[in-house]
């Protein structure tokens, strides 16, 4: 609650808004011998990498379409410009929903500035973007009054808030900023490189585990130990080299224990961090102990992803494109569909169940297939293979009375 409290009176007094990382900096002040976490910083380790990675890819995959209902039904309308080519030539969707759900998901923002517009109004009076450059997250600062942004700077320019796009994610009311999951991972993550940090110390001679450093040939008194012990740390300490006689041997009793706790610090780590991004363990090859958890298909096992984890994200960032790209009836929908994908087998299976149980039609099942509606010579053959294709007539009910 400390760092919302210092957040938002930062936010009210119409100032820069530190970042949630850098208020969480401050808390931590004073502390020595850590690994402090940024959005940066955090990429070094592989797991939250992973967990990005993932995310934004299978996001950025996701075909865009726009609707309007006409008479009660969902019906399909041309996309505009800005989701085909938000950034022109150069920047797709593709990669430009890769780039943006990666800056959601890393630091619960993602900014753009909005270099064209269309001649459509939209609901601010303005004509919708046409164009969106993004700007990397680390060159934005925010001011504000209250829980009204009134100021983006990027790249030291002020711009006014209808000229910047902003996208949000974990949100909390009053705060008109997302907030990042890595900040408040930060002291897990901390471990996780500190660990890290330390291994590469280890290898590289900075840091001694506890040690025994034995002199084969004599008894040493303890003014003699004394000076080796102080000789031995002073060239480690420095990843100096430590020359020494032939009577001298290094034995780190503890390196192989280091070694194991190392990496068990790195799986606990990696699990906490996968539960901080919205991804479940296995999905980045993170070991999961205890779970019981299994999954008839691949298909179910996506489902649970989709609907648990990645839905709500898909959900928002829907809303947010059908409210500031389009006009009027229109709304945007991302096509989940790719994330679902079954075997030839289970999707054969499903469609012929569909077309039995009359909720969906043989040409409609064709088009899913992305193959053109049969002919009239493909539907003669069907009826020299396995008969008519005609449809009895059903038998009707005699009315008592009636003409026969």
């Amino acid at each position: 609650m400390g760092a919302w409290s210092k957040l938002k009176g930062a936010f009210t007094r119409d100032a820069q808004i530190a970042s949630a990382e850098d208020l969480l900096m401050r808390s931590r002040e004073g502390r020595t011998n850590r690994v402090h976490v940024t959005n940066e910083t955090a990429l070094r380790n592989a797991t939250v990498w992973a967990c990005l990675r993932l995310r934004a890819d299978l996001v950025s995959s996701f075909p865009i379409d726009v609707y309007r209902y006409v008479n009660g039904i969902q019906v399909e309308v041309p996309k505009p410009p800005v989701l085909i080519g938000p950034g022109g030539s150069e920047v797709g969707i593709k990669e430009w929903m890769y780039s943006t759900q990666f800056d959601l998901d890393r630091g619960g923002n993602c900014f753009g500035i909005i270099t064209e517009r269309t001649g459509v109004v939209g609901p601010d009076g303005r004509g919708l973007p046409g164009r969106v450059d993004l700007a990397e997250l680390g060159s934005v600062t925010v001011r504000g009054t209250g829980s009204t942004i009134t100021k983006f700077i990027i790249g030291g320019k002020e711009y006014e808030p209808w000229e910047v796009w902003h996208e949000k994610q974990y949100t909390v009311a009053g705060i008109p900023l997302g907030l990042s999951p890595v900040a408040y991972a930060a002291w897990t993550i901390e471990e996780t490189l500190s660990a890290q940090q330390f291994a590469r110390d280890w290898f590289a001679g900075g840091a001694v585990p506890l040690a025994e450093l034995k002199n084969t040939a004599k008894v040493v008194d303890k003014g003699a130990a004394r000076v080796a012990r102080e000789n031995f740390r002073a060239a480690v300490d420095s990843s100096g080299l430590f020359v020494h006689g032939v009577d001298w041997e290094y034995k780190p009793i503890q390196a192989v224990a280091s070694q194991s706790s190392f990496i068990e610090a790195r799986q606990y780590g990696a699990s906490d961090i996968a539960r901080f991004l919205g991804v479940p363990g296995d999905l980045v090859d993170v070991a999961v102990s205890g779970s019981s958890i299994t999954y008839a298909s691949m298909t179910q096992r996506n489902l649970q992803f989709l609907i648990m984890n990645l839905g709500p994200a898909v959900s928002r960032r829907e809303d947010a494109f059908s409210r500031k790209l389009v006009s009027g009836p229109r709304f945007v929908k991302l096509n989940t569909d790719a994330l679902l994908r079954m075997d030839p087998e289970a999707r054969a299976r499903t469609i012929g169940a569909q077309i039995n149980s009359r909720t969906l039609a043989p040409s409609e099942a064709r088009a899913l297939e992305n193959r053109p509606p049969f002919t009239d010579d493909q539907l003669a053959e069907f009826d020299r293979l396995f008969g008519s294709r005609s449809v009895p007539a059903q038998p009707t009910t005699v009315v008592p009375g009636a003409p026969s």
